[in-house]
């Protein structure tokens, strides 16, 4: 089977309607994004943290096909819930590990940076979150821009795509929520 955006759709909606023999056919359509995607998160952290790219993706990629709520789209609609899906672990296990230690000083978070992951930068990650919940109140489009392109690791190609607007407006927008989150995030608010 070839990796058609039909096949992954038409997959994804036989695992809805409860088809377990779908389920491995759609994996090897979809690993190697959501692999890229892990990796990007883990990509300058030190051996031995407690969260391994093949475990993100082994959790994204379990929630995602059990999800049958979900009433699939197409390939680009996978994938964006899988970010969404991958930012909500990637949290749950920063509140983790943040809560078995005292969070350090705050000092500037860059929105880039956090796409790589570090159980050292857990609170980093914990900031984004609340900063990227508080934008998504002010403009759910930016906030969903941030975290496709953060956190699945889309290109502002596949971004537009996957949301239905042109490349132009998810530049714009990137631009904007970018320089919102570094306003929001820098040391010097209070």
């Amino acid at each position: 089977m070839q990796d058609d955006p039909r096949n992954i759709t038409a997959l994804l909606l036989r695992i809805r309607d409860g088809d377990r023999s779908a389920e491995s056919e759609l994996l090897p359509l979809v690993y190697d994004q959501l692999h890229r995607a892990a990796v990007r998160q883990f990509r300058l952290e030190r051996p031995g943290h407690t969260l391994q790219p093949t475990a993100l993706i082994a959790e994204v990629y379990l929630r995602l096909i059990r999800e049958t709520s979900v009433d699939w789209q197409d390939r680009a609609h996978f994938f964006a819930v899988a970010a969404g899906t991958m930012r909500r672990i990637l949290v749950d296990h920063a509140r983790a590990v943040n809560a078995q230690r005292r969070p350090p000083r705050a000092g500037r978070v860059d929105i880039e940076d956090v796409a790589i992951y570090s159980d050292d930068r857990a609170y980093e990650l914990l900031l984004v979150n609340e900063a990227l919940s508080r934008l998504a109140e002010w403009d759910p489009r930016q906030a969903r821009i941030v975290e496709l392109r953060v956190f699945a690791g889309l290109s502002v190609e596949e971004t537009a795509h996957v949301l239905g607007i042109s490349d132009r407006t998810v530049k714009r927008d990137w631009t904007m929520a970018r320089a919102w989150l570094a306003a929001t995030l820098s040391p010097q608010r209070t």
